[in-house]
């Protein structure tokens, strides 16, 4: 246990055979259980997490017993039974495999559904590739057990040292999601979306719709607007990454449109949903008006330019054109704001 809250770690892991071994051997002691997810592996993932299991039953052989009697040892097996195998406890460790692959964000979901069962009190999301640093999961549980955050997540791009580590690519396509996020979710101030150091409540876990949590590699987008229309606190935590020899399974051609397009959807349903079904606030027909108005205003710009080439007069379209743009981007602008200001007293960052 951790400051007298009881510690899960869910651990995805698939093709990762020779790095989740050291991950599990080297989780901290206060954590009671650990979800060692296999996502169907091709490789040797699931017999390194059974005897990375048992080599951290025997170091941890004399763990109080008290701690683990006060949850339940089957990993939420009963939730689980039409998607994964679920073996018994090997100590602290509950190694799961699902039976088809099912993404990074099918992973998460299935430990997060096992630690939800078992009533843990604050669920910690660590890769399998040994990327995070387990020394920083403290400050990524701090703000859960002192009651200032439902949900922390680790930030690579609040400190600049942390920037400068991480590789180029990496930097500009994680900015592009940060905005994307920021606008989909509601939750500002937030950056590094993609981070998978994570921590949240058990409460949290209880109060979202945790059976729908998106599959793909976007989950954490998906679970950050999810945290906002229940009005969960998040905190961002300033948190380095390591890179190592591990290879990212990401296909970008393939990534790009879908979360794209899941954003998207996301963004339409917590407008719904938080400014229309559970309460109501004029800024949901902010965007909306502002987005007709702009999208309005593309399409005569595109209409005057055609009649601008076929020399036929463009005065009145064009005048039109600019009124339908700037109407429809201050409408847009008044909508952020409105949207910032609702969700101000949820977030903090911690450096």
């Amino acid at each position: 246990m951790y400051r007298g809250a009881s510690i899960g770690v869910v651990v995805p892991a698939y093709d990762e055979e020779g790095f989740v071994g050291d991950v599990i051997r080297e989780m901290p002691d206060y954590v009671d259980r650990i979800y060692a997810i296999d996502d169907r592996s091709t490789d040797g993932t699931w017999d390194e997490i059974l005897e990375a299991a048992r080599d951290d039953a025997n170091a941890n052989a004399g763990r109080d017993a008290a701690d683990d009697a006060a949850l339940v040892t089957d990993g939420g097996a009963s939730m689980l039974t039409e998607r994964a195998s679920v073996r018994d406890a090997i100590g602290r460790v509950v190694p799961i495999r699902h039976r088809e692959n099912r993404g990074a964000g099918g992973a998460i979901k299935t430990g997060y559904l096992a630690a939800r069962a078992d009533g843990v009190d604050a669920t910690v999301t660590v890769d399998a590739d040994g990327q995070m640093d387990l020394s920083q999961m403290p400050r990524l549980l701090d703000p859960l057990v002192e009651n200032e955050a439902d949900y922390a997540k680790g930030n690579r791009l609040l400190s600049r040292e942390y920037r400068a580590a991480m590789p180029r690519f990496r930097f500009v396509g994680n900015a592009i999601l940060s905005f994307l996020t920021k606008i989909a979710s509601g939750y500002w101030k937030t950056m590094d979306p993609q981070n998978g150091y994570t921590a949240v409540s058990g409460d949290a876990l209880e109060a979202i719709d945790l059976e729908n949590l998106y599959e793909y590699y976007g989950y954490c987008n998906d679970l950050l607007v999810k945290l906002n229309v229940h009005g969960m606190r998040v905190a961002d935590v300033a948190m380095p990454a390591v890179y190592g020899d591990e290879e990212s399974s990401i296909t970008y051609s393939e990534y790009i449109p879908k979360v794209s397009t899941m954003l998207l959807r996301n963004f339409l349903w917590r407008l719904k949903t938080k400014y229309l079904v559970l309460d109501f606030h004029p800024l949901a027909f902010f965007y909306l008006v502002g987005a007709g108005l702009a999208a309005t205003g593309i399409l005569a710009a595109v209409v005057t330019l055609f009649a601008t080439l076929a020399t036929v007069g463009p005065s009145v379209q064009g005048s039109t054109t600019v009124f339908l743009l700037v109407a429809g981007i201050a409408f847009l602008l008044f909508a952020m704001v409105f949207d910032m200001a609702e969700s101000e007293h949820l977030e903090r960052q911690v450096r």
